[in-house]
């Protein structure tokens, strides 16, 4: 009909919005939940290797490596081998003390130079180094020299990766040592013989007030069942630092007798280690009654310590199933066609 407005077109279909896979939350989600289990997994295995290593390399840079020096030097001095060659000379020569160098070399070369009837600054080259040589292998310190040079290149051309082979001799000899020390001063000779030097080592003035802490980090570590380890009988827990706040700790035995007294009852004596560090922590005195005992090892006590919680005894892991706790289930809701009316006396009344 005339006069009257077209209807206006209808409105463009709008596109579809195209999430791409890396925009979708879930595959985030997944993304980070799987590099965090990733992570938990290989980091104590990567964390423990580096440990290893580390303790390796101090084993062989501080013991290993002086003892390995040392087998090389008594073989140097008391054996001919290994023979030196014109290279191990020519390389050592410069190791020689400045004042043999000097003083009695360049009297031997102008003494040469005399008899050739020549300047020294006219000797040709091969001439002074053919000299050079035969010097050195009359002056001893010079043969030591070169011979010991020979000795590490023979000993470091067997290599795993840029570290010598041969070097676990030391760090073997280092392990023999040390079980042969430790078998001998088990003896009875041997033990009063480390008690004196033990004796002699407190009266030395700043060491002596070092010394005994460090051996009982040492004896809390490495001791064995003897007296003078750190014992711990049993795992307990206890409130503290105040009431309501709960910690692990071992006990070590008995309490002095004056504490016991002023308690009136019977305490124990209970070590609660620090984390991550276990050697450190504080000594309390508990009554007996006051303390948990924890169904858990010395070792799963220690293991919770230095992961600060993290490492739960599995005997002792709390279920996330809330039937396994005994929890009572939860009341069913109300369904749609009940209503609840409120008594007098305050209890609320369902209806149907």
């Amino acid at each position: 009909m005339e006069g009257q407005t077209p209807p206006p077109p209808p409105p463009a279909a709008e596109e579809p919005v195209r999430v791409t896979d890396s925009e979708r939350p879930g595959k985030r989600s997944n993304f980070r939940r799987f590099f965090i289990r990733g992570l938990a997994i290989v980091l104590p295995t990567v964390l423990t290797i580096w440990l290893l290593l580390v303790a390796f390399s101090f084993v062989d840079q501080r013991i290993g490596q002086p003892i390995n020096a040392g087998i090389r030097e008594l073989v140097i001095r008391f054996t001919d081998w290994p023979p030196a060659t014109e290279q191990n000379f020519r390389d050592t020569f410069e190791e020689l003390p400045v004042s043999v160098r000097e003083d009695e070399w360049q009297i031997h070369l102008e003494k040469r130079a005399q008899a050739l009837g020549v300047p020294v600054a006219n000797l040709p080259r091969r001439v002074i180094l053919d000299e050079q040589l035969q010097w050195q292998r009359a002056q001893e310190m010079a043969v030591r020299l070169a011979r010991r040079n020979a000795f590490e290149t023979w000993w470091n051309q067997y290599k795993l990766g840029t570290w010598p082979l041969l070097n676990l001799i030391g760090v073997l000899l280092a392990v023999v040592l040390v079980y042969i020390v430790g078998a001998f001063l088990s003896r009875s000779i041997g033990n009063r013989l480390w008690k004196a030097g033990e004796d002699a080592i407190h009266r030395v003035p700043l060491v002596g007030r070092v010394y005994p802490a460090f051996k009982q980090i040492t004896d809390f570590v490495f001791g064995d069942d003897s007296e003078d380890k750190l014992q711990f009988n049993r795992v307990v827990a206890v409130q503290y630092p105040r009431k309501g706040l709960w910690s692990v700790g071992l006990v070590t035995g008995n309490t002095m007798r004056t504490i016991q007294d002023r308690a009136g009852r019977a305490c124990l004596t209970v070590f609660v280690p620090s984390s991550p560090t276990p050697f450190t922590g504080y000594v309390i005195t508990v009554p007996i009654e006051d303390t948990v005992d924890l169904p858990v090892t010395v070792e799963d006590a220690l293991k919770f310590a230095v992961s600060g919680g993290v490492v739960v005894p599995p005997q002792q892991m709390i279920p996330e199933n809330p039937r396994e706790l005994g929890a009572q289930p939860s009341p069913p809701a109300p369904t749609a066609g009940s209503a609840s009316t409120t008594t007098g006396n305050g209890s609320t009344d369902a209806a149907a």
